[in-house]
């Protein structure tokens, strides 16, 4: 994979508020800063997780959505105010460059001072539903593959707007997030490649755990209620 070019990264954090349409709490809604910030083992000062079971934690500590995804966003959905700018799916990176097809598990990335490394893709939740009201966009979402992705945090540091990602190791080139996808929402009773995942090390381990209860059980999960919301 080429460096990633662009003019630097926008950071984004948010705080918990009410989901129109639910109220349940979120902290979905993300909107940039203008200042550093300090990168910590569990994500960027100042940003917050309503629901720490599901969201947030080491694995899951920064989300990254490539910015350019909104434009077929856009194509497909209109002019939805929640993608006027970025933010609207809860993302603390946004910026132009790879997506999902290029960037694999594991890759490591320096930005500003702190190092970051691919943990794992991003399993949309019913929460989306509610941020774009449209009872099935975390489906859309799912089935698209535009998932986006998140990284864990192997070098605490301090980033700031502006700055940008670069590359510096790939630890499983072979495993892109989008390969990974296909394994789980396409292809979902691979054996092959479910072997795969459940042996790849540097994938969060409950994306592993998932590959092994499809392997042990020969079917797939019931995923109503990350997508729907249904208790």
């Amino acid at each position: 994979m080429k460096q990633i070019q662009n003019a630097g990264v926008t950071l984004l954090t948010g705080a918990i508020a009410a989901l129109p349409d639910s109220g349940r709490p979120s902290a979905i809604v993300k909107t940039p800063v203008e200042r550093p910030l300090a990168l910590g083992p569990e994500g960027l000062e100042g940003d917050a997780q309503a629901d720490r079971r599901v969201h947030g934690g080491v694995e899951k500590a920064v989300h990254h959505y490539p910015a350019g995804h909104y434009i077929r966003w856009r194509a497909a959905l209109g002019d939805l105010p929640a993608l006027s700018a970025p933010g609207a799916f809860g993302e603390n990176i946004s910026v132009g460059g790879p997506t999902e097809t290029e960037v694999a598990v594991g890759d490591v990335f320096r930005l500003g001072t702190a190092l970051l490394q691919v943990s794992q893709g991003r399993q949309p939740c019913w929460k989306l539903n509610h941020r774009f009201g449209l009872p099935d966009m975390a489906r859309r979402v799912q089935q698209t593959g535009r998932t986006g992705w998140y990284y864990r945090v192997l070098e605490p540091g301090i980033v700031a707007p502006g700055d940008r990602l670069k590359l510096t190791d790939r630890v499983a080139p072979d495993w892109t997030l989008n390969r990974l996808w296909h394994v789980l929402h396409v292809d979902r009773l691979n054996r092959g490649d479910l072997e795969g995942i459940a042996a790849l090390e540097v994938l969060a381990e409950s994306w592993r755990r998932l590959a092994q209860r499809r392997l042990d059980s020969g079917r797939v999960e019931d995923q109503r209620a990350r997508l729907e919301g249904q208790a």
